[in-house]
C-alpha cells in the first residue's frame, strides 16, 4: 500500500511539472498541452518507461524534428530521430539509477563552447538545466547537485533530458567537424570539401567509454593555425574582461617627439594589446612619443598589415580604435572557416591567403617559403577553392579574356591603331586551336561592340606580357591560376587587390624550383635557359601539389603573434550575418547517420 501511495503521489506531481516550468519561463501551458502519465509505462523499470517517453516523442517530432519542452518547441538536429532509431530508443545518459556520469562532463563541454568560438546557448545549455530539475520529484536538481539520487526518480525529466543532452551532442559534434553553417550560404561558389566522418560511431564512442572531451577533439581541425587561435581567442577573451583597451582621442597624425595626452591614450592602448611592453607605460616621460613608443606603433601596424612607418595616422588609428569584441568575432569568424575545410591539408600544399596577399609554401606544418601576391579587385575577386597543380608553362601566352577585352582593351584599340605592335598582341580568327593570326587593320574597330566581336585577342610571351615568364597551372572551372607579372613594383603596395582574379606571384623562380625540384633533370640553370629561349613550354610537375585559396582576416603565425587584416571583400561581414540569422536548427554537417 505505500508503494502504491509513494507511486500515485509521484503520477500526480509529475503531471504538473511541466505547468510549473512553463509559468517559470514566462511560457503559459494550456490544459490539453499538460501531458498525462500512459498506463503503459507506469508499470516498468525507469529505463522502460524513458525508453518508452523518448519513441512516443521520436514518433511525434515531426519532419523538420522538434522536440516539445515547458509548452513550447525547440527545433532538434535531422539526425535526432536517426540515431534514436537505430538506438532502438534506448535513452544514453540515463539508468535506473539516474543520470550517467559523463552527463556532467558533457555539460561542462557545452558551457565551455565559446572557448571554440561557439555559442553555449546553441545548445539547450537553459533548456538542459530546466530539465534536470524535472527528474527528482522532491529535490530541484541543478547542474552541481544533480548526482544526488532522491527516493524516486521522474522518468519525464529523464527522457527530456536525454533528448536535449543527445541533440546537443550531434549539433555540438558537427559543428566542430563542419562549422556551424554551411559554407555555401555565404559563398554560392565554394568548391572545397567538407570534412567526413561518421558522427554516430563518435557519439556512441563518447558515451560508451566515457570519454566524450577526448572523443569530441577528433573532430576539431589538425593544422595548428586553428589551436593557436583558440589560444589567440582565450587571449582577447581576457582581454575584454579585464575591461578592453582604451579608444585613441581623435586629432592629427602622431609620430615620434610628440607629447600630450593621446600619446598617453596610446601607451594604453598599446599595453592593453601587448604590442607594449608594461615597464614603458609609466615614467617620467610618458606622455612622449619616444622610440619604445614607435616600435611598439610599427609592431602593431606589421600585424594589421599597415605600412610600417611607426606614425599614428588615419589607418592606424581606426586600426587602433576597433573594439576588443570586434577583433574577437574576428577570430571566431577565422575559426569557423578552419572547421570548413579538410582535416589534413596535407603533407606538403601551396596556400595563398586572400585577404593577405602572401602564399605560403608548406611542408609538415612548416612555412618552406613565403611570398608576396596581387589578387583580384573586390568586383574581380579571387574565389576560394582548392585543386591540383599539375604543370607549368614557361614563356606563356595570354588569351585575352572577353570581358577584360571589352572593358579595357577595346577602348584603347579605338583611340591608338598602334596598339597591337606597341604590345605585341596578334589577332586570331577564334578561340580554336587552329585559329589563324589576322592582319588587325583589316577590321573596322570603329563598329566593334562586345557583342560582335567573334576574334580572340592573344598576347605574345615576352617581357611585356603580364602573365611574365611563367604560369603555374591547377585545372578549375574558374580558369584562375598563379603567374609572374611584368608589374614587379605592385608587390611594394600595402594594398594589393589589383588583378581580375588570378594571382600575381613575387617569386615565380623560386616556386618552379621548388615544385620542379624531385625531377633531377629540371635544375635551376635549365629553368632559366628554357626561359631566356623564349619559347612556350609545357612542364608537367613530377608530383602534383595541392593548391588552397583561402580567405582568413585572423590568424596566429609560428611566433605566436595574432595578425588581423581588412574583410577587403566583405566575406566577414556575409559570414557573420549569416552566422546571426541562419536558424540553428540543424546539423550543418552532411555526414549521414
Amino acid at each position: 500500500m505505500r508503494t502504491q501511495s509513494i507511486r500515485n503521489r509521484l503520477l500526480k506531481f509529475t503531471v504538473l511539472i511541466p505547468a510549473i516550468l512553463a509559468l517559470s519561463s514566462g511560457c503559459a501551458v494550456k490544459n490539453e498541452e499538460i501531458i498525462e502519465p500512459a498506463a503503459d509505462v507506469t508499470n516498468e523499470t525507469t529505463t522502460g518507461q524513458v525508453r518508452k517517453l523518448i519513441q512516443r516523442e521520436i514518433k511525434g517530432a515531426g519532419n523538420p524534428p522538434r522536440i516539445s519542452f515547458g509548452g513550447k518547441f525547440i527545433y532538434a538536429s535531422t539526425m535526432l530521430p536517426r540515431f534514436y532509431e537505430r538506438n532502438n530508443y534506448h535513452p544514453v545518459w540515463s539508468d535506473d539509477k539516474g543520470l550517467l556520469p559523463q552527463t556532467n562532463a558533457f555539460i561542462s563541454i557545452i558551457r565551455d563552447a565559446d572557448k571554440e568560438g561557439l555559442n553555449p546557448a546553441d545548445y539547450h545549455l537553459p533548456e538542459i538545466h530546466l530539465a534536470l530539475s524535472e527528474i527528482h520529484q522532491h529535490k530541484v536538481v541543478t547542474a552541481s547537485n544533480y548526482k544526488t539520487y532522491g527516493e524516486s526518480l521522474n522518468p519525464y525529466g529523464l527522457s527530456k533530458t536525454d533528448l536535449l543532452l543527445t541533440d546537443a551532442l550531434l549539433k555540438y559534434s558537427s559543428h566542430l567537424l563542419n562549422g556551424r553553417i554551411h559554407p555555401e550560404i555565404v559563398d554560392t561558389a565554394w568548391m572545397i570539401r567538407h570534412r567526413e566522418m561518421d558522427l554516430t560511431d563518435v557519439l556512441r564512442s563518447a558515451i560508451e567509454t566515457n570519454q566524450i572531451e577526448e572523443n569530441l577533439k577528433r573532430l576539431l581541425p589538425e593544422n595548428p593555425v586553428y589551436s593557436r587561435l583558440k589560444d589567440a581567442l582565450a587571449q582577447y577573451q581576457q582581454i575584454a574582461e579585464r575591461g578592453g583597451w582604451p579608444m585613441v582621442p581623435e586629432g592629427s597624425k602622431m609620430e615620434k617627439g610628440h607629447r600630450g595626452d593621446r600619446v598617453l591614450a596610446l601607451r594604453a592602448r598599446l599595453t592593453a594589446s601587448g604590442d607594449l611592453s608594461e615597464e614603458y607605460q609609466q615614467g617620467e616621460y610618458s606622455d612622449l612619443f619616444d622610440k619604445n613608443l614607435a616600435e611598439a606603433v610599427r609592431r602593431f601596424q606589421r600585424r594589421h598589415g599597415l605600412k610600417p612607418d611607426g606614425v599614428v595616422g588615419p589607418s592606424t588609428l581606426a586600426a587602433l580604435n576597433v573594439p576588443v569584441q570586434k577583433r574577437i568575432n574576428q577570430i571566431e569568424l577565422n575559426m569557423e572557416r578552419w572547421r570548413w575545410i579538410p582535416q589534413n591539408l596535407g603533407r606538403r600544399y601551396i596556400l595563398v591567403n586572400i585577404a593577405n596577399y602572401e602564399l605560403y609554401v608548406v611542408e609538415d606544418n612548416r612555412t618552406v617559403l613565403k611570398m608576396r601576391v596581387v589578387v583580384g579587385k573586390p568586383y574581380w575577386n579571387t574565389p576560394v577553392f582548392n585543386a591540383e597543380m599539375t604543370y607549368l608553362v614557361l614563356n606563356p601566352y595570354w588569351n585575352i579574356p572577353e570581358t577584360i577585352f571589352a572593358e579595357e582593351k577595346l577602348p584603347k584599340i579605338k583611340k591608338d591603331p598602334e596598339y597591337f605592335s606597341k604590345d605585341n598582341i596578334k589577332v586570331l580568327t577564334g578561340w580554336s586551336p587552329n585559329a589563324e593570326a589576322i592582319d588587325p587593320s583589316t577590321i573596322d574597330w570603329s563598329k566593334v561592340t562586345e557583342q560582335n566581336f567573334r576574334y580572340r585577342l592573344r598576347q605574345e610571351p615576352g617581357p611585356g606580357n603580364p602573365l611574365g615568364r611563367i604560369k603555374f597551372m591547377f585545372p578549375n572551372p574558374y580558369h584562375v591560376y598563379l603567374h609572374d607579372t611584368s608589374q614587379k613594383h605592385l608587390f611594394n603596395r600595402v594594398d594589393r587587390n589589383l588583378s581580375h582574379g588570378c594571382i600575381r606571384i613575387e617569386k615565380p623562380y623560386e616556386l618552379a624550383e621548388y615544385v620542379l625540384r624531385s625531377d633531377p633533370s629540371w635544375t635551376p640553370e635549365r629553368i632559366r635557359k628554357a626561359i631566356n629561349k623564349g619559347t612556350t613550354q609545357s612542364v608537367r610537375l613530377p608530383e602534383p601539389i595541392p593548391v588552397y585559396l583561402l580567405y582568413f582576416t585572423a590568424w596566429v603565425d609560428d611566433d605566436g603573434t595574432v595578425e588581423f587584416r581588412d574583410d577587403i571583400y566583405q566575406r566577414d561581414r556575409a559570414l557573420e550575418e549569416a552566422l546571426r540569422t541562419t536558424p540553428q536548427t540543424f546539423s550543418s554537417a552532411k555526414n549521414a547517420m
